[in-house]
């Protein structure tokens, strides 16, 4: 029988830069306590309104997309301070909104199929958003993930691999070497898109629900032209919020960059091999 190895570590305990690393190195990461026991129950709240969706491959697994403008603390969550805090030691100050999603695992669940959030290419699941070379999805846990119930699996450092099993429009059943991840409510797995990674089936008693926040750094940007924001919706959001929504086709880039273009710094401290020893 196939080994499960667990990460129960106390992630706790990660310094700035052992978190940077572990984000960068091996695709995933904990930060644990983001959401009050409080926050929770509001963000829950207002989930309990909303009309899912069932997910193709079962009725137990349920979502609803696009949430990013339903308001209240679900809204509020884009511009959580910790979180952006954090995104902003990976990616630099500019960052920009992608996606907002619920998922709710019942019992009953098979679990999701390891597999990538994104795809050079892009694809029909994700679009052309699919295709932004660096995406961070963030993943609030609103349930505890015990092994029983839908834990949080991933193949560590497989969004480094060049080999054809890596290619991110594979999925697989399971992988002997995947790794599980649970964690209490309130924490949150930071996850380069580009790990395959899924969930275990829930063969537990509770439901476990989750909000899937995407984020990347401005200059990366999609392949190709992805539908602009709502100027109404924009409106609407709060003014803590609004300054994630940049136009998502803007990426920062130089088709004619020459060899040696004027003025280049000799500092950049966002790529400097010690980042992963900061405090």
């Amino acid at each position: 029988m196939q080994k499960t190895t667990i990460d129960d570590r106390d992630w706790s305990a990660l310094t700035l830069g052992e978190r940077i690393r572990h984000v960068e190195l091996e695709g995933y990461l904990v930060i644990p306590d983001l959401l009050s026991p409080e926050h929770i129950a509001r963000l829950k709240a207002q989930a309990e309104t909303w009309e899912t969706t069932p997910r193709d491959y079962s009725p137990h697994q349920r979502g609803k997309s696009q949430i990013q403008f339903e308001g209240g603390a679900v809204t509020d969550l884009i511009a959580h301070a910790p979180t952006v805090d954090f995104l902003r030691q990976v990616f630099g100050d500019e960052i920009v909104f992608l996606s907002y999603g619920y998922d709710r695992s019942e019992p009953g669940t098979p679990g999701i199929s390891l597999h990538t959030d994104g795809q050079p290419y892009g694809s029909q699941i994700f679009g052309y958003n699919g295709s932004c070379p660096f995406t961070i999805r963030v993943l609030y846990y609103l349930d505890d993930l015990t092994l029983e119930v839908s834990p949080f699996r991933v193949i560590p450092r497989s969004h480094l691999c060049m080999h054809a099993d890596a290619n991110p429009y594979m999925r697989y059943e399971r992988h002997p070497e995947e790794v599980v991840v649970p964690c209490k409510a309130g924490s949150a797995v930071f996850l380069n898109h580009r790990a395959f990674h899924g969930t275990w089936p829930n063969r537990g008693e509770h439901t476990r629900s989750v909000l899937a926040i995407a984020y990347r750094p401005a200059w990366a940007g999609p392949i190709d032209e992805v539908e602009n924001w709502d100027e109404e919706d924009l409106a609407g959001l709060p003014e803590s919020v609004r300054p994630f929504f940049a136009d998502p086709n803007t990426r920062h880039w130089d088709f004619d960059v020459p060899n040696k273009p004027d003025n280049m710094s000799s500092e950049a401290p966002g790529v400097n091999p010690s980042r992963w020893q900061r405090a």
